[in-house]
């Protein structure tokens, strides 16, 4: 696998998404999406169709075989993957290939830990890096279990982003707001990922919450499905997060990429700051 050559380091493209972003006067877009579904092939065209559509940030969902944290709609997208030989090795050989056919925003690559092990902690950095993943999401590694992971991102400029429930204690909140890098990830809601159909009410407080502890961007993901919720949450948080809600619009679409590119346009213009008079 070539190096990916761009910003010095992932840590460095991430913290540049945000502040390019902040300097238009919105939120950053971070859609995820399934690498290997519903085949590899249209999953590379939906991911193309993201980046050209306005994405700042893309999650690279790597299918697991027990994805806990993940609702019906992620959890099928995964087992179509999984069906169709999608693997880790595949998912990061996937990912080369957006970057060498000219895909320039943040990668962060979003899987389970067991793959990871299996592979090789520090093998699996190197060879994300090279393909120009600029970091990674583990919903089920606690950092009190992530030192080689941190180490090795540490190594190689690499961000481990760490999830923060609502339901955490203050003093949760700030050992993960103090562990986390890139950004601090929000979980709007207790529950496992899926469109719903309004936003929990007490997301503005737990937001605050994070961001008196948080040293970066705060990002915001689970339960975000429309333009009018990303625009809410764009209020409030530096970044959006939508998965669920894109992955249910290109299922069975006849043109999914071209499906998912005017999925991606909404949100981002529901996220563009209101014009001035």
């Amino acid at each position: 696998m070539s190096d990916f050559r761009g910003e010095p380091t992932g840590l460095a493209r991430i913290a540049t998404a945000f502040t390019t972003a902040r300097a238009q006067g919105r939120a950053a877009l971070m859609p995820y999406f399934t690498l290997g579904y519903p085949d590899a092939t249209t999953s590379e065209q939906i991911i193309r169709a993201i980046a050209g559509a306005g994405a700042d940030l893309i999650e690279l969902g790597v299918p697991f075989s027990d994805p806990l944290a993940d609702g019906p709609t992620i959890q099928h997208s995964t087992q179509v993957a999984l069906d169709g030989g999608m693997t880790l090795t595949r998912g990061l050989e996937l990912t080369a290939r957006l970057r060498a056919g000219g895909v320039t925003q943040s990668l962060l690559l979003m899987g389970y830990v067991n793959p990871i092990l299996t592979y090789g902690v520090e093998r699996f950095v190197a060879d994300a890096t090279a393909a120009g993943a600029d970091g990674f999401i583990v919903p089920d590694l606690p950092p009190e279990e992530a030192g080689a992971l941190e180490a090795a991102c540490r190594t190689h400029g690499r961000a481990l982003v760490y999830l923060l429930a609502p339901t955490s204690t203050p003093a949760r909140v700030a050992a993960i707001a103090a562990r986390t890098s890139g950004f601090l990830y929000l979980v709007s809601l207790a529950g496992v990922t899926g469109a719903r159909n309004a936003l929990p009410p007490d997301l503005p407080s737990f937001v605050e919450r994070a961001r008196a502890a948080a040293h970066c961007p705060i990002a915001v993901g689970f339960g975000i499905a429309t333009p009018e919720q990303a625009r809410a949450v764009g209020r409030i948080a530096d970044g959006v997060i939508v998965g669920s809600a894109l992955i249910d619009a290109v299922t069975n679409a006849v043109d999914p990429a071209a499906v998912a590119g005017r999925f991606v346009r909404g949100l981002r213009a529901a996220l563009a700051p209101a014009p001035s008079h």
